[in-house]
């Protein structure tokens, strides 16, 4: 008697994951079987094939397209880069500046301007989100009715006084207020934790069960809820998962090459893992990186024990890059100060200032920050005491590092 048989023969494959991690997944797979015999008989064969997975670099694909995508994350963050210089130039307005921070227009670079916005991913999932935003825009404010006028009408800064302030020789020349701060500075260094941080790894961020784990089931099942740049015609080729990773992936290398990162692209915390990762010699670039990689592979194979895994990683290992900073540039400010060079310690002290304001958005191995947010405000107000950083020391200064060193455990 000639049968035609439809046998399922699960396939057990295993996937080695690097040389240390391991994905196994169950399937299913369907094959046509025509033999001539007398007795039906069901074979089950378990196979274990060894493939190159996860990929040496961040580049996912389906059916030979590529699925990963980031181009609203690049956007934003050459936005910072222009906020930033728009924070420093004599000729900027206060409406003009809002304008390409809470409504991404007024870019002179046009392919700026369209439904991207760096404002409304400021701080969007802190609990403190709305005093945390207004702190920015209170920094638009000050440059603009209090730094501008007195640097145009050539005013010295002093104590009390906003202005320009040099050092001998030009060697450092800066715009401040009243209390020393270099806005574009504070502006800028604060948007990598309330910026880059919070969008990556804050709870609620693209790397957070919060955000993830909604979606498990879609991913698991293959829904497509985006369309890969690649997809010719556009169809839908990419799950909400694994872009969502990729989201955040991107704030970090948005501007940097995706394949093999150079760092230090930007003005945000790409600029400043590489400083970190030259400087403390611990290998933080390629755990993140790597990371990265392992975690979305974990996605496509349906692991999200070990995708989570992967974002713990990235999370701790991010939140060391401000927190070195936010120490470096108080014990650098401090040799500034005594060495009567107020123009490059006010410039660190600015840096400084921002990364910590940061430090509330930072993870540590117990998802706890860093600093909380009463902290943070604390050490701040700590640093504009009297007349802020005018009346700061080296010894004040390196205190205050070494709370933060004994926070961070750096």
């Amino acid at each position: 008697m000639k049968l035609n048989k439809l046998l399922l023969l699960p396939l057990a494959i295993t996937i080695m994951v690097g040389c240390e991690k391991e994905v196994i997944k169950e399937v299913e797979v369907e094959k046509i079987v025509t033999n001539t015999v007398s007795v039906e008989v069901e074979k089950i064969v378990t196979d274990t094939v060894n493939i190159n997975f996860p990929p040496p670099e961040f580049e996912f694909t389906r059916n030979g397209l590529s699925t990963v995508f980031y181009t609203g994350q690049t956007t934003r963050l050459k936005q910072a880069d222009a906020l930033k210089s728009a924070m420093n130039n004599l000729t900027s307005t206060e409406a003009g500046i809002l304008s390409m921070f809470d409504d991404g227009s007024g870019f002179s670079d046009t392919s700026l301007n369209g439904t991207k916005m760096v404002g409304n991913k400021t701080a969007a999932k802190s609990a403190n989100k709305a005093v945390n935003k207004a702190k920015f825009d209170g920094w638009i404010k000050e440059f603009v009715d209090n730094v501008i006028p007195s640097v145009v009408s050539s005013t010295d800064a002093a104590a009390g006084q906003a202005g320009l302030v040099s050092d001998a020789g030009g060697r450092q020349n800066v715009k401040v207020n009243a209390k020393g701060h270099e806005m574009n500075q504070i502006f800028s260094k604060s948007l990598l934790g309330a910026f880059n941080l919070d969008q990556i790894i804050n709870e609620g961020g693209y790397l957070s069960k919060t955000k993830l784990d909604p979606v498990n089931e879609d991913n698991t099942n293959g829904v497509f809820g985006y369309t890969g740049t690649d997809a010719t015609p556009a169809a839908p080729n990419v799950t909400n998962m694994e872009h969502y990773w990729d989201e955040g992936f991107g704030y970090l290398y948005g501007q940097d090459n995706q394949y093999a990162p150079e760092l230090g692209k930007g003005s945000l915390l790409n600029y400043y893992l590489k400083k970190v990762n030259e400087k403390e010699d611990i290998g933080i670039a390629k755990k993140i990186y790597d990371a990265f990689i392992l975690g979305r592979a974990a996605i496509v194979s349906e692991n999200y024990t070990l995708r989570d895994e992967q974002a713990k990683i990235i999370k701790i290992e991010l939140s060391k890059v401000v927190g070195y900073k936010a120490m470096s540039y108080l014990t650098s400010a401090g040799d500034y100060k005594t060495s009567g060079e107020n123009a490059a310690a006010f410039h660190a002290l600015s840096e400084g200032y921002g990364f910590i304001f940061s430090l509330q958005f930072t993870q540590d191995s117990d998802g706890k920050p860093y600093l909380s947010y009463e902290e943070v405000n604390k050490l701040l107000e700590r640093l504009d005491k009297d007349n802020g950083f005018w009346s700061r020391t080296e010894a004040e200064l390196d205190a205050m590092a070494a709370e933060i060193k004994t926070a961070t455990g750096l």
